[in-house]
């Protein structure tokens, strides 16, 4: 997609259609992320940790794992498990970050381009 045909991402709001919950990779979790997440679940932290998390491979942080797709762990037919404490990182897309092929799976960003 050239530079002139970029979609503005200013009036971005998720409509749910849970492609960036498909994307494999890191969903990299900030130091107070594991205790509110184990919370929402109602699961001992680390009992949370052990379960739902791996170490980068950095070493640096823990991420969310994958199911077996690939797909986020708490993505489910209902939605994500975790909206009301989803991590910053889901929270942040796509105005921190977004993966390459964003505007061609993203449902919000597919209805932008065909407006």
């Amino acid at each position: 997609m050239t530079e002139k045909n970029k979609i503005d991402l200013k009036d971005f709001h998720c409509i749910r259609c849970q492609a960036c919950c498909r994307e494999k990779g890191y969903v990299r979790l900030h130091p107070e992320e594991p205790d509110a997440i184990a919370k929402c679940l109602k699961m001992e932290v680390h009992e949370f940790i052990k379960t739902y998390t791996r170490l980068t491979r950095d070493r640096q942080t823990l991420s969310l794992i994958e199911q077996p797709d690939g797909s986020c762990i708490f993505l489910t037919t209902e939605g994500c498990r975790i909206q009301s404490t989803k991590p910053l990182q889901c929270r942040n897309f796509p105005h921190k970050w977004k993966f390459s092929e964003f505007e061609i799976i993203c449902g919000w960003a597919k209805a932008r381009r065909h407006k």
